[in-house]
């Protein structure tokens, strides 16, 4: 107590004042102290945002990786699709022979190597359904095991898988 009566003499302050004073002085210590954790929290963000940056760049690989395999079949699927052109246009039967209903496919196709107008040979699959199909086939790399797995693909239930599973083999 005698130090905070010498200070006020000497600094001509009454005791309030020097106490408002201390409180401020408190105050600002408490203030910088605040302040540098903050700034740790906001380091802490940073990493976080540079580490999910970081997995992006890994999305981006695994995205162009799935696009040159999606090329890949494409360019299978173009080959396929001039092959069976040709085969069509050399067959014997006049085209009013042919039948103008839906195709009855009744054999098997071996899934992991069919192209896309192999797999519209199969009533139910259309343009859209066979592209899902080689995409689900590239996401698992190439290859699919089980036809369980096909019920992760948008637009295939339970009666479908049940018609895939007569006309697939997974070799």
């Amino acid at each position: 107590m005698k130090h905070l009566e010498n200070l006020a003499r000497k600094l001509s302050l009454t005791k309030a004042e020097i106490s408002l004073i201390s409180m401020l002085l408190g105050f600002l210590v408490l203030g910088g102290i605040l302040k540098n954790f903050r700034s740790m929290e906001e380091t802490d963000q940073l990493v976080k945002k540079a580490e999910t940056a970081r997995l992006r760049e890994a999305e981006v690989d695994s995205l162009i990786r799935l696009a040159a395999i999606d090329q890949t079949t494409v360019r299978e699927d173009v080959l396929q699709e001039v092959t069976d052109a040709e085969r069509d246009e050399s067959s014997e039967k006049p085209a009013a022979h042919r039948s103008a209903g839906k195709k009855t496919f009744s054999g098997t196709i071996a899934f992991n190597k069919a192209g896309k107008a192999e797999l519209q040979k199969i009533s139910g699959i259309g343009p859209v359904m066979a592209g899902r199909l080689i995409a689900f086939r590239a996401s698992k790399g190439g290859k699919v095991t089980q036809f369980q797995d096909f019920l992760d693909v948008k637009g295939i239930g339970k009666k479908k898988l049940e018609v895939l599973k007569k006309h697939f083999t997974l070799e």
